[in-house]
């Protein structure tokens, strides 16, 4: 069985020596010292690897089982469910009014890789149930906050968010779900909905779902689109349960990974509902959750990568098969260990090096969320607003790509289901299809979010480059700082394509869009692998205690301007091609 630990120190490292978090301006941070945070991490560490990462395979081979309308999760996940409540982990950073501890979001985020990593599947629910309370705190009622807010923050009631139906995925405009307003105020509403993770289970003595519809006699398409408000059960005027809402599981879908989590088929049937936010601006309301969801996604890439990563290195040490091509290093052996072959380092480097740029890049993009959030720091909530597709698309897709390259270090043995390394492959695809598939995120980059607020932020990403290569002046930066600047400037350029053929070809960018968000995600790697690598410059040169810690941070800084930061080059070749190669053949040639 597959094992994991919590990469805490790299966290800290991240946290602390390149962030310097508990330097920044952003209101809460000041309380963020070493201390206080590796005492957060040390805990919710051991809650992952010795509770959650021991039930990963339990919750793949049992799964989600629906009898007579009830489903019961897989054995073991109601009682580390209820370890989770306790320590209070899921109000780690919901205001303390409704019983959160008003931490910021960027330690949520920290601890949420650690649980991720240890079990995707049942971390979902608690995951889930955060971007829910997300919405109702930001657009709720005062009355609507009291009611479902408290038992959220603390998991006693879960969450969840409906959008897709069975004939409409990314295009909502065409759901079908429909709210009848009644005389209360309150509405009732019919339909279906598929793929609705943590739909029902046995951990929570109700469910509280977001749920997208139509008012009839509302515009057309996705304008018309309303949120609402409903429980599973309904709730009294004194905050207890009252009598089961017109909400029921139609089936759990059968999927390909993320086992222990209940996707449900969902369906309305006269079920009582509350608009939250203002009639026909659902999407202004869900994307409040959906965003929260984006970035959360991104981590689940990271952190699948890297317990794949971690058994993969186990393997690699242990496995002893052939011999060093340069002479025996384990000449008292039958065989060397895999590790010692150039290609198999080369694998486990890739792994590492995205990893560990990732993680710094999921982090900062958490900071920025911060600061604007916590800080009123408009420039940093624009930033943010650019970066979340980068963020989600490129790291679950690299997240996936490095859970299969783990898979490959096993040889034979990945393959096979008892040593467990396929559930990291197959829990790491969903990332790339649910919360917007990764094709519809190039697509936001770059049809929306380059030109948001006339091209400002991206503007200032490519300054913030600039200052950071100029100021990062000492001549041992120059190997990291020459690629970045290169980098760079393929991504200006790419960007300039979409400008100067944009408007007269819309293919010609659209066309360029996937390639376009990679080519963000490597410059936005290669920046945080600059910044790591001037943070442990400075501490070999001042002194530390960890020495090696930082030349092994240096040495995966060099490989990685060295062995990926070159795609750009590739990536803009294809972006410049346009939309010929693309669009030539006809559909009926297909």
């Amino acid at each position: 069985m597959p094992s994991y630990t919590a990469p805490n120190k790299d966290v800290q490292y991240v946290l602390h020596d390149v962030l310097q978090i508990s330097e920044a301006t952003t209101p809460g941070y000041s309380d963020l010292d070493v201390e206080f945070t590796d005492a957060i991490l040390e805990a919710a560490g051991a809650l992952a690897s010795d509770v959650l990462a021991p039930l990963n395979a339990v919750g793949d081979k049992e799964g989600c089982t629906l009898e007579n309308g009830i489903i019961t999760t897989p054995t073991g996940f109601k009682a580390a469910f209820e370890q989770v409540k306790e320590g209070a982990w899921p109000g780690l950073d919901m205001p303390e009014e409704f019983g959160g501890q008003g931490l910021p979001y960027v330690i949520g985020t920290a601890v949420g890789e650690l649980f991720s990593g240890a079990n995707q599947a049942f971390t979902m629910y608690q995951g889930l149930t955060h971007g829910a309370a997300s919405a109702i705190l930001v657009h709720g009622t005062d009355d609507q906050k009291a009611t479902y807010l408290p038992n959220m923050v603390s998991c006693e009631w879960t969450g969840t968010m409906n959008l897709t139906e069975p004939h409409c995925g990314t295009d909502l405009g065409l759901m079908r779900t429909k709210a009848e307003p009644q005389d209360d105020g309150s509405y009732k509403l019919s339909g279906q909905k598929i793929f609705i993770s943590a739909g029902d289970h046995d951990m929570s003595s109700n469910v509280i779902h977001l749920v997208l519809a139509k008012v009839p006699g509302g515009p057309d398409g996705i304008k018309g689109v309303s949120l609402f408000i409903v429980p599973k059960f309904n709730v009294n005027d004194d905050g207890s349960l009252g009598t089961s809402n017109g909400v029921s599981v139609g089936s759990i879908e059968e999927k390909m990974g993320i086992h222990g989590n209940s996707t449900c088929v969902m369906n309305y049937d006269d079920a009582t509902g509350y608009l939250l936010g203002d009639l026909n601006k659902g999407m202004r309301a869900m994307f409040t959750m959906m965003n929260e969801a984006r970035i959360g996604v991104a981590m689940q890439g990271l952190a699948q990568a890297e317990a794949a990563y971690q058994n993969a290195v186990i393997y690699a040490k242990d496995r002893l098969q052939g011999r060093a091509v340069t002479g025996a290093e384990n000449p008292n052996g039958p065989a060397d260990p895999l590790i010692v072959h150039p290609d198999i380092r080369r694998n486990l480097m890739d792994q590492k090096s995205f990893i560990e740029g990732a993680r710094a890049f999921m982090l900062w993009g958490a900071s920025l969320i911060d600061a604007g959030h916590r800080g009123g720091d408009k420039d940093a909530e624009g930033l943010i607003s650019l970066m979340t597709p980068v963020l989600k698309g490129f790291l679950t897709d690299k997240g996936y790509e490095a859970t299969v390259n783990a898979q490959q270090v096993y040889g034979g043995h990945g393959y096979i289901e008892e040593w467990g390394m396929s559930q990291f492959t197959r829990d790491a695809r969903i990332a790339m299809i649910y919360e917007g598939a990764n094709g519809v995120q190039a697509l936001d980059l770059v049809g929306r979010k380059l030109a948001q607020d006339g091209g400002k932020h991206v503007m200032a990403y490519f300054d913030m480059v600039k200052t950071f290569c100029k100021t990062s002046d000492a001549p041992e930066m120059e190997e990291f700082t020459t690629p970045l600047k290169a980098a760079s400037k393929d991504l200006q350029a790419a960007g300039m394509y979409f400008m100067q053929n944009g408007m007269k070809n819309p293919n010609a960018a659209l066309s360029g869009s996937y390639d376009f968000m990679h080519l963000f995600g490597y410059v936005s790697l290669g920046l945080m692998w600059g910044r790591m690598a001037d943070v442990s410059l400075k501490a070999l040169a001042n002194g530390t205690d960890d020495p090696e810690f930082h030349k092994n941070k240096l040495i995966t800084a060099r490989y990685y301007m060295a062995r990926q930061l070159p795609m750009t080059g590739a990536l803009l070749k294809r972006i410049e091609s346009g939309a010929d190669p693309v669009m030539a053949l006809s559909a009926e040639a297909f």
